[in-house]
């Protein structure tokens, strides 16, 4: 039996569920749909939000031919052939066959630049699918050809309505005599995404039990944690995991740092994911105490890009462990935060008059830039001058820590140069 979240797929705009913004009445994608001239476009939006199902609509209300690429398994071999094959399906006034590649933000350059010129020269429609900012991961002369849509989470009513319709169209959930007590367990544990939600509801109603099967938040609770993936990317999980590899890096614990890696790893995570967390850690948690850590993991980012998987996890572990076993620091981090906070308290302070930039002849006039001390005049390359505001003067930002030697020799410069006016 296929499964619910297949049986439950609309094949038209008006069982589609959600989006109301993009294909609602006199939206921009139902106007284009409806006129038959779609762009090509990129569907942009979190998992299980409905791309897939309206990239299929498209394809069915204009009765095009339609391909599909995963860009998972698919190389520039297959996108070649399957453009060749387009067009042997373009003639006389036929319109232009759909192209759907799903996470289209996996493709490398090479099979994005494969995809140029089918587009351009109008062989293909292009419909991609991606749950990452095309910005960054589509090639710009793609992007430039295809319009971006934004499809929104789905809201608690529209997942209601979801279970409600299942229950009540499915051929073979509407047979049972099934009661939704609480939707709250079923929610919470889909984050969102309508396949999850399916699925929640085919693990919770796919048992025997006589008489009304009642679903509550406890029975879903139940029978979701029986059931649970040992990783899920996109849900609750996914959070909690990534908390758990970045407080065992921060505790450090290579143990725990490496062991919920392995997880992210094992349960499909993006490898990009993993390295923005160890990029963000080494300056949050390491900093000054050892700078070399932000080398490493920006190193690290750099070389899972262009190694990939399965490879790719001997860099992470190198760049964990390096991170776990190094001394830990957040004075930086605190600094910034510190200063965001008196930005937000104060407004926008003059700069004063040294510090200012004295371009022009009446900039100099008007004593921008007058009796500013250049540091490099100076023995050591310093001398002591005001750098904050006037109304911030004597204000302490940064604290360096006592707690390694790199940061007690930062914090030593400064009471040398500052006679003073750094005072910990």
């Amino acid at each position: 039996m296929r499964p619910l979240a297949e049986r439950m797929r609309p094949n038209q705009l008006s069982d589609y569920v959600g989006q109301q913004h993009l294909v609602g009445e006199s939206s921009v994608l139902r106007q284009a749909i409806e006129t038959g001239q779609i762009p090509s476009f990129i569907l942009w939006g979190p998992p299980g939000v409905g791309k897939t199902t309206l990239a299929n609509i498209v394809a069915q209300q204009l009765k095009r031919p339609f391909h599909t690429l995963s860009a998972i398994n698919s190389g520039v071999k297959d996108i070649r052939e399957t453009i060749q094959k387009a067009k042997s399906q373009q003639f006389f006034d036929r319109p232009n066959p759909i192209l759907f590649i799903d996470e289209i933000h996996r493709f490398s350059k090479s099979q994005q630049d494969s995809l140029l010129g089918a587009v351009e020269q109008g062989i293909i429609t292009l419909i991609g699918a991606t749950t990452e900012n095309p910005s960054f991961e589509v090639i710009a002369a793609l992007l430039s050809r295809c319009q971006v849509y934004i499809l929104k989470p789905l809201h608690k009513e529209e997942l209601i309505q979801l279970i409600d319709d299942a229950l009540e169209k499915d051929y073979y959930l509407k047979e049972k005599d099934i009661k939704v007590v609480e939707y709250d367990a079923m929610l919470r544990y889909s984050g969102g995404d309508a396949r999850k939600l399916y699925n929640i509801l085919e693990l919770v109603t796919n048992f025997d039990e006589e008489g009304t099967l009642e679903i509550t938040n406890e029975l879903v609770t139940e029978k979701v944690q029986q059931n649970v993936s040992i990783y899920d990317k996109a849900g609750e999980q996914h959070y909690d995991i990534a908390s758990a590899f970045i407080k065992s890096i921060r505790g450090s614990d290579p143990n725990g740092a490496v062991y919920w890696l392995a997880r992210m790893i094992e349960g499909g995570e993006d490898v990009k994911f993993i390295a923005r967390r160890i990029m963000i850690s080494a300056a949050e948690d390491i900093g000054l105490a050892n700078p070399n850590a932000l080398l490493m993991a920006t190193t690290a980012f750099q070389a899972v890009q262009a190694v990939g998987f399965p490879e790719a996890r001997i860099i992470l572990s190198q760049a964990t462990v390096y991170l776990a076993t190094s001394p830990k620091s957040n004075s930086a981090y605190m600094a910034i935060n510190k200063a965001q906070s008196i930005v937000k308290k104060t407004g926008n302070l003059p700069v004063p008059l040294h510090l200012r930039n004295a371009p022009t002849q009446l900039m100099k006039q008007l004593d921008y830039g007058k009796d500013y001390l250049y540091s490099h005049d100076y023995p050591g390359n310093f001398v002591q001058q005001q750098y904050l505001p006037d109304e911030l003067e004597g204000q302490h930002i940064f604290d360096p820590q006592d707690n390694n030697p790199s940061e007690k020799k930062i914090k030593e410069r400064l009471q040398q140069q500052w006679k003073g006016k750094y005072k910990y």
